[in-house]
């Protein structure tokens, strides 16, 4: 796979996982918003991560400003 997602973008998507994940664990626990919120975090963390969103792929989006296509 080719990263796909900028600095900045994996900078807010990190920021809101870690947000969700919080309010998913804590202030939701045990409830099925508080799942949602945990897999929505979880999805934007390793995004942010691996630097590869696949609906950007699939849109063709790309915030990087290197071109790392195959």
């Amino acid at each position: 796979m080719f990263n796909n997602v900028g600095m900045i973008d994996r900078l807010i998507r990190l920021l809101l996982a870690v947000g969700l994940l919080y309010l998913g664990l804590n202030t939701y626990a045990n409830s099925g918003l508080g799942m949602g919120l945990d897999i929505v975090g979880a999805v934007l963390a390793l995004t942010g991560l691996f630097g590869t969103c696949a609906l950007y792929g699939l849109f063709g989006i790309n915030t990087c400003k290197t071109d790392q296509t195959p």
